[in-house]
């Protein structure tokens, strides 16, 4: 009994002495996360602007993800605001003499990389360096890189440079032998978002719009590589039609780079710029770090400001989460910027490739409500279709990127009939009793009859009817003109301003100064601040583990089928009703 108390006792303490350890070490993070401690910037510095990383519209840092461990799943997301108010700040900071880019292979989308590569520009009228090292580079890499001063490849690296593609994912087979059957019901000829269930290859519509796109976003890519380097546009496709940049050399060869090197070359060269000794180390600073610095401080009247709305992810109802949009949230949002009198204009940033057609409605209808009562300005990032589309053409005035993807104004219906697989398959059967002959409707567990399918095809007629209507509506143009531009067919930002379906092109910073103007503010006289306001990084950090630690439990109790599960649930967000582009769209 009394060895029994004896571990009783220990057992104790034991927990007692974990919960008084664990309540310090949490106050001590809590501590560090909340000091305002400002950081000091030396003479000589050199920003290092690291985008082989996730680059969202507003990052997510975690402070210990160099930690490894338990940690390491935690990985910084970049925020693309941040990347730019860091280039505009240092371009007139005289402790910042130039960039030191990485970029071989960064994880954003045409249209984000078009705002960073102008703001580089821009930072090249201060006349300070930007150069470039890099083992390899992918063409969107190159993309970025090819502003720099100086680029320097591994002497045994490579550059991609091979043109650019895009490659969908075909299941039909996958469900013919799960005898899944998906019932697909569409309005508009180029609504390719449900190929992927109902065909093994692209039709020839989808192939039709898929190649004007990337046509499109391949010639604002070839034309501004072309002015920063000096190579002709003829040139350069013909360089990817023939394979001719197959190495370093061939590349150095054709000007591609300025020099093959390696990383401590690169080194030496940024210190010779800098007038340091070569055994000194270079003051490198990145944007989480350069932006705590002095004189980083919000410019402008506190009650005069742009609220920037942010809507990035798929479109939901309901809260939605970190990687999408939920109606219920973005509407409690809004709301509140448009009943707060300090905010005068309002600019909906939107990278979304659609999603629920009724959740798309609802945020609609906000958007219009507060364009009643101050400007409201659409701005496109990398893809604003379908859905995405939908909540911009509420906006006063559309901006967007030359490679934007955008358009996909169209509806589908999808509903799985999983009879066959669950019988056929699992051994499970279904029976069920009712008070009408379409109680169960729409249903998955039985053939639904050719009267119940007609009447999910007549709900998309008419969402495709009113998309169309108040896409005319805020574009003003007539229906009949819409209606060419519809169907589905999704358009570059360039298409989309020859066709009327966008106003500007441009990127957020354009954005701001039409709602600024529209709100009769000079120059230099409002803030501009980000809406829903950025989480703190202690919050953001466990609610991130939280995530991460459940998706963990999911792949370690499923095993190999896990990927399965997670396919399912995409593809059960996808039931009902939809304003969605082209499934999983990479350009690449």
């Amino acid at each position: 009994m009394l060895q029994f108390l004896k571990y009783v006792l220990a057992t104790f303490v034991g927990i007692i002495l974990f919960l008084f350890l664990s309540f310090f070490i949490l106050v001590g993070i809590g501590s560090m996360f909340s000091s305002d401690d400002e950081v000091t910037i030396n003479e000589k510095s050199v920003l290092k602007l690291d985008l082989n990383q996730p680059i969202a519209e507003v990052g997510v840092e975690n402070p210990f993800s160099d930690f490894g461990g338990m940690f390491s799943g935690n990985e910084d997301v970049v925020g693309l605001k941040d990347i730019i108010a860091a280039l505009k700040s240092a371009q007139s900071d005289d402790k910042i003499k130039g960039i030191y880019l990485k970029t071989e292979n960064p994880q954003a989308g045409w249209a984000t990389l078009e705002e960073i590569r102008k703001q580089l520009n821009e930072f090249k009228k201060s006349k300070k360096f930007i150069v470039t090292y890099g083992e390899s580079y992918s063409e969107k890499g190159y993309y970025l890189a090819s502003v720099s001063d100086k680029i320097y490849l591994n002497p045994v690296g490579g550059i991609e440079w091979n043109g650019l593609s895009a490659e969908y994912s075909f299941f039909k087979g996958t469900f013919d032998k799960l005898e899944i059957k998906p019932l697909v019901f569409r309005v508009g000829e180029f609504k390719s978002a449900i190929e992927m269930f109902s065909r093994q290859d692209m039709s020839e519509a989808s192939k039709k719009q898929s190649i004007e796109l990337i046509t499109a976003i391949n010639d604002n890519f070839l034309k501004n590589i072309s002015a920063s380097r000096g190579i002709s546009v003829g040139q350069l496709k013909n360089l990817a039609d023939s394979l001719a940049i197959e190495n370093p050399k061939s590349a150095l060869q054709y000007k591609f780079i300025t020099n093959l090197g390696y990383q401590d070359e690169l080194d030496s060269y940024i210190k010779k710029e800098l007038k340091v000794e070569e055994k000194k180390d270079i003051s490198f600073v990145g944007v989480n770090k350069y932006l705590k610095g002095p004189s980083k401080g919000d410019e402008g009247d506190f009650n005069k400001r742009i609220g920037v709305l942010v809507a990035e992810g798929e479109i939901t109802s309901g809260k939605g989460g970190d990687e999408s949009i939920g109606s219920e949230k973005f509407v409690k949002e809004l709301k509140e910027i448009r009943e707060n009198d300090k905010i005068k204009a309002v600019v909906i940033r939107i990278n979304s490739p659609g999603g629920s057609a009724l959740a798309s409605d609802v945020m609609w209808r906000e958007i219009k409500l507060t364009a009643k009562k101050k400007p409201v300005i659409a701005s496109m990032s990398d893809v604003a279709a379908s859905g995405g589309y939908y909540l911009a053409m509420g906006c006063d005035t559309i901006v967007a990127q030359p490679n934007t993807i955008t358009g996909s104004i169209g509806i589908f219906g999808l509903v799985f009939n999983v009879t066959d697989f669950m019988n056929n398959k699992l051994g499970i059967t279904f029976d069920g009793v009712g008070t009408s002959p379409h109680a169960d409707w729409p249903t998955a567990t039985r053939e639904m009859t050719e009267f119940e399918k007609s009447m999910i095809q007549r709900s998309v007629n008419e969402g495709y009817e009113t998309f169309t209507r108040k896409a005319a509506e805020g574009r003003k143009m007539s229906i009949e003109k819409l209606k060419s531009l519809a169907q589905g067919r999704v358009w570059s930002g360039v298409e989309a301003k020859e066709n009327g379906l966008i106003d500007v092109l441009g990127g957020v910073d354009d954005a701001v100064k039409l709602a600024a103007k529209a709100a009769k503010l000079k120059e230099g006289d409002y803030r501009v601040r980000y809406y829903p306001e950025k989480k703190k990084p202690f919050d953001e950090f466990f609610e991130k583990m939280m995530g991460d630690e459940e998706e963990k439990v999911t792949a370690k109790n499923l095993g190999e089928l896990a990927p399965y599960v997670k396919m399912y649930k995409k593809l059960m967000n996808m039931g009902g009703t939809q304003a969605r582009m082209p499934f999983e769209l990479v350009i690449k």
